[in-house]
Formats: structure tokens, C-alpha cells, sequence
């Protein structure tokens, strides 16, 4: 999981004090003027009276006394709603110690306004094989078109909870900009401009931005190209804005992530470095790098980053963010705990809520993980938060085998963002593990289209060689021959792919490449995704006592995924222990009966044969 901005964090430095330069409306009322005067000249008043005759002074006396009483009164409104918003703050990040820290000891932010669930969608009847989940209607598709009958703009899941947040938002727009505007006037009497309000087009009442660098919280919300774009255009005006080379930097390790296009990490690269050479050693390069470095997989490095960014600021929260994501994918993982608590009390919100729960996944605690998760979906704002907390929420129930839960998920991600990758994958997934093959295989063809990806070639390609007609083992081998291609361009990029490529390739590729992969990826970070892609590629190989330790070792911190289960069966199966491996093998069909469409199908058929 790649770091993400908080954009619900009030506009304030990451000590909590109010930056250099951020103005309250009065103090900046003061500098240049509040815009509701008139714009007679110096050398006459608004009634004609001439300047300097006692009836001037009079009136331009009334007329300052006035203005300054309306600039006073703008800045008693900034002032109270500022402190009302810290207020609120501390409230929501402090309801664990006001009521009672909760016994995982995680503090949560109480949604301010009740939170209503999705209305309820009829589901059609299904052959799925989890017969207690509530099944999801059965869609068609088209192969590339995202808005065709399988595309998620056609899914009614999607629908119903757009058709829902779009009352909420407007129902929400109402109330906020009706208080705004009542407060506005009662505290100045009327003579508080509304013009530097604007709605931006979400149903949000928001302050005019001026025109200029974007910061790296709005790089979460609207058209990440655009933004992009409008850095650059920016840049080419004011070259040595170390700060928007570090946006412009943060920017392409974002669109590499959500894109799959790994190319941008060299363009990332050369945006943080030109900001540290403007600006030795400040914080916003320095976190880009950290978040460079995650997404490249280069995580000692992404954890030395994040740790110098914390020694001058504890509590920068992308830092704090970077340095849980880099413990996590080194295998530290009482460190991570450690980590996520430091920063749950530092800076509560979204970005460390997200990794807090896979913290406690990785743990087994998934119950724990789906509250938080929950918690932190209620508390998002923009688009980008949304699909990224309710995807993360559809992922977890996939890992459990709750289907009917995991498209209602998947679908509060699209509805926002109809194109968000995980998402997608997910959905397609869910759909193939139901039973709905045709439709499944439509829509990974839709994700393969867009974003040609390690897993969802590898799953396109099974879903091929499983339906068999004429034509699919070709189409089945180009799938695979693409992961070949995809992990060239990622190492290309400097990204480490050993375990792209140890996956990939055990099955359905170069065995003796998958093992060599694996092992270096072992030797860098032990993982339980390292031990279990190292074990199986031991396996794979013929060298299944080997494997046996790695398989174990995957379980060991109580993380639970059907793969790693039939993984440990089939290798407990090969060294002798047939009963403990049957036992593996039926726990990872009770977990997800479609974890995988190749491995479901082998862990059943090995059931079979055993009886």
C-alpha cells in the first residue's frame, strides 16, 4: 500500500501549529483590503464631499471605524471557526481517551453525522459455491468497454450507492453552505463578501484556490493528469519552486501506481532530486523519496527516508505512513504494530487507519481490520479516499470467501471512480469465483486492457485455459508472455520485481527463474509473501522438504489467505504428511472457495482423488 495524503487534515502544519503564512480572513482582510468598498479615489468621498472639509473627516472617520469593526468581526468568525474546528479535531482524535481506549487500541474518529448503510440491492440466484453468502446479480460484458452490461457503470450496486452519496452530498451541500452563509452575515453584519466562496462542482462548498502550484493533499482528489499538467505548467514559470518539484515528484509515483505504469519512476526521480537540489534536505523531497523508494520496493530505503523526515517533524504523517508501509513489507512486524500505534496517536485519519488495519489482518484480527476499515470509509471526503478505503474493505472480504460483501464493497469503490483499478480486479475476481465464468473473463479483459498487471494477466490467462475453447491456450500463453514483458519495463524503471516475477513465473512460467527470484526476494525481506512465493517455487522445483520450513514459516503470524493454505497442503501432501495436508487443503476451500481459478480447481480435485 502506497502512502496517501489525508485530505480531511485541516489546512495546518504537521505540528499541529498554523504555518508561516497561513492567514486567518481577518489578517488578510487588513493586508489588502476586503473588496466590499467603494473604489472612489483618494480624493473624494462616495457622496462627493471634498476632501478635507470636517464633513469628510467625519464620514471617513465612521467609514474606518466601520471597517475595521467588519475586518474584527471577519476575523472573530476565522477565529472562533478555526478554534471550533480544532475543538472538533481533538474531539474526534481523542474519542478513545474520552471514552475509554478501545481494546485493540486503536482511536477513531466518530463520524460527526449518523452513517446510513447502502440501500439494500435484490440479488439473483447463483451457483456459488459459499451457498450462505447472498449472491450478486449476474452481469454480461464486452471486452473493452467499461460502460458496456459488465462495466461497473451498468452493475446496480454501483448505481444504487451513487444515486445514495449523491443525496448525501447534496443534502450535506444544503446544510454546510446554508450555515456559512447565515454565520457569515450574522458575525459581520453583511459586509463579509461571499465571492471568495465557490462550489467545486461536487456539491462542496469550498474556498477559491488561487491559481497556481497544486499541494500534494489535492494530488488525492479530481483529474490526476490535469493536476499533473498544471505542475508542469507551473514549474516552466517558477523553476525553482522546490516545493512543486517535490509535488511534481509525489505526483508520477502516484500515476505509476494507479496507471501500473512503472516508466514514471525515473520522471519522479529526476522531480525529487531537482527539489532537494533547490532545497537541501526538506521534508516534502525527502518523503517523496520515501514513497519512491515503497513503490520501487526498496523498502530499507524507504524506511531510512521516513526516519529522517521524523527526527526534525514526528509528526509528519506521510513520513509516519511510509516508515508503517516499509516495516510491513520488510517482515517487521512488531515494529509495524509499534509504528501504527505511534501514528494512530500522532496522526489519526484515513492514510494511517488503512495501514493500521492491514497491520491486524497480517495478525489474523480481521474482525478488527473491517471495523477500522469501516471507520475510516465513514470519515472520507474525496474520491480518491473513497475508492481506495472501500476497495481495501472489498479485498478483506474476498480474503475471507464473503463474496456478496465484497462486490457491495467493490461497488462503494466504483461509484466514485468507475475506473479504479483494484476495484476492478476485485469485482472480476469475486464474479469468477461465483461461477460467473463468461462474465468474469469479460471483465478481467476490461482491467488487462488498461492496465496490464502481473495479477490480472496471470488470472485472464487462467481464466482461458480453463474455459478451454479454441484459440484460449494461445491466448493463455500471451497473457503469461506479458509478465515477462511487464517485469522488464519495471526493472527498467528500477523496480524490484523478484516477486512479480516468483509468482508468475512458478506456474506458468521459467521454474528455475521463479526460484532464483524467490530466493533473492527471501534474502532482501522476509515476509509471510516472500516465505510462501519461496516455498512454492521450492516446490515447484521438486524440492519439497526444503519448502516445507518456508510454508510454515508463512503461517506463522496468523494471517489468513486460501493461497498460502493450499500452498502449505500440496507441499505437506509431498513430504509424507498426507492427513495434515488434506486438513490444509479443505481449510483453504472453507476460507474462499475461489481463492484461485487454477489452485481451487487442483485443491479439489486432490480432495477427490484422497477419498
Amino acid at each position: 500500500m502506497g502512502p496517501r495524503e489525508n485530505s480531511n487534515t485541516p489546512k495546518r502544519g504537521d505540528d499541529g501549529r498554523r504555518p508561516p503564512g497561513d492567514q486567518t480572513a481577518g489578517e488578510a482582510a487588513r493586508e489588502a483590503g476586503d473588496g466590499s468598498g467603494s473604489a472612489a479615489g483618494p480624493g473624494a468621498g462616495d457622496d462627493g464631499t471634498a476632501a478635507g472639509t470636517p464633513e469628510a473627516a467625519t464620514r471617513a472617520a465612521t467609514e474606518s471605524a466601520a471597517e475595521s469593526a467588519a475586518a474584527r468581526a471577519a476575523e472573530a468568525a476565522a477565529e472562533a471557526a478555526a478554534r471550533d474546528e480544532r475543538a472538533a479535531t481533538q474531539r474526534r482524535t481523542a474519542a478513545g481517551r474520552v471514552r475509554g481506549r478501545r481494546a485493540d487500541g486503536l482511536r477513531l474518529v466518530p463520524d460527526p453525522t449518523p452513517s446510513v448503510p447502502p440501500p439494500p440491492v435484490s440479488a439473483e440466484p447463483s451457483d456459488s459455491p459459499e451457498p450462505s453468502q447472498p449472491p450478486a446479480p449476474s452481469v454480461s460484458s464486452g471486452p473493452h468497454d467499461s460502460s458496456g452490461p459488465s462495466g461497473p457503470s451498468s452493475d446496480p450496486r454501483v448505481l444504487a450507492v451513487r444515486r445514495f452519496r449523491e443525496f448525501g452530498r447534496r443534502l450535506r451541500a444544503l446544510r454546510l453552505g446554508g450555515s456559512v452563509v447565515l454565520l457569515a452575515v450574522a458575525l459581520t453584519a453583511g459586509s463579509v463578501a461571499v465571492g471568495a466562496l465557490r462550489d467545486d462542482g461536487t456539491g462542496t462548498v469550498v474556498a477559491a484556490a488561487a491559481p497556481g502550484v497544486l499541494s500534494p493533499a489535492a494530488l488525492n482528489g479530481g483529474d490526476l493528469d490535469a493536476n499533473i499538467k498544471a505542475l508542469q505548467a507551473h514549474l516552466r514559470g517558477q523553476p525553482k519552486d522546490f516545493g512543486g518539484w517535490a509535488t511534481l515528484g509525489l505526483a508520477y509515483v502516484e500515476q505509476a501506481r494507479t496507471k501500473g505504469d512503472p516508466s514514471r519512476y525515473p520522471q519522479a526521480e529526476r522531480a525529487l532530486r531537482r527539489s532537494l537540489d533547490l532545497r537541501p534536505g526538506n521534508e516534502q523531497a525527502l518523503t517523496g523519496r520515501a514513497a519512491l523508494a515503497a513503490a520501487r520496493h526498496r523498502f530499507d530505503e524507504a524506511l531510512g527516508y521516513a526516519d529522517r523526515v521524523l527526527k526534525e517533524n514526528p509528526y509528519s504523517e506521510r513520513a509516519l505512513c511510509s516508515r508503517i508501509d516499509a516495516l510491513v513489507e520488510l517482515g517487521r512486524y512488531a515494529q509495524a504494530s509499534k509504528a501504527a500505534d505511534t501514528a494512530d496517536d500522532r496522526r489519526p485519519g484515513i492514510p494511517v487507519f488503512t495501514r493500521y488495519a492491514y497491520v491486524r489482518e497480517l495478525r489474523g484480527d480481521v474482525r478488527t481490520a473491517r471495523r477500522v476499515l469501516e471507520q475510516a470509509l465513514a470519515t472520507a471526503a474525496t474520491p480518491g479516499d473513497i475508492a481506495y478505503v472501500a476497495a481495501q474493505l472489498g479485498q478483506l472480504a474476498w480474503n475471507q470467501g464473503d463474496y456478496a460483501t465484497a462486490l457491495t464493497d467493490y461497488a462503494r469503490a466504483l461509484a466514485p471512480d468507475e475506473n479504479y483499478l483494484p476495484a476492478l480486479e476485485g469485482r472480476a475476481r469475486v464474479l469468477a469465483a461465483r461461477g460467473e465464468r463468461a462474465t468474469a473473463l469479460a471483465a478481467m479483459e476490461q482491467v488487462v486492457a488498461r492496465f496490464p498487471l502481473p495479477g490480472p494477466l496471470v488470472e485472464l490467462g487462467e481464466l482461458y485455459e480453463e474455459r478451454g475453447g479454441e484459440g484460449d491456450r494461445a491466448r493463455a500463453a500471451d497473457q503469461y508472455a506479458l509478465v515477462d514483458a511487464w517485469t522488464a519495463l519495471a526493472r527498467a524503471g528500477g523496480v524490484n520485481a523478484d516477486l512479480d516475477t516468483a509468482l508468475a513465473a512458478a506456474d506458468h512460467g521459467d521454474r528455475a527463474s521463479a526460484l532464483r527470484a524467490a530466493r533473492a526476494e527471501y534474502a532482501r525481506r522476509r515476509t509471510v509473501h516472500t516465505a510462501d512465493a519461496l516455498a512454492w517455487a521450492l516446490h515447484m522445483g521438486g524440492r519439497d522438504a526444503e519448502a516445507l520450513r518456508y510454508t510454515r514459516e508463512a503461517a506463522a503470524t496468523g494471517y489468513r489467505n486460501a493461497l498460502f493454505l493450499y500452498h502449505r497442503g500440496t507441499i505437506e501432501r509431498a513430504t509424507g504428511h498426507e492427513q495434515d495436508g488434506l486438513a490444509s487443503l479443505r481449510a483453504a476451500l472453507r476460507l474462499n472457495p475461489g481463492f484461485s481459478t487454477l489452485g481451487a480447481r487442483q485443491a479439489r480435485a486432490a480432495l477427490e482423488d484422497a477419498k
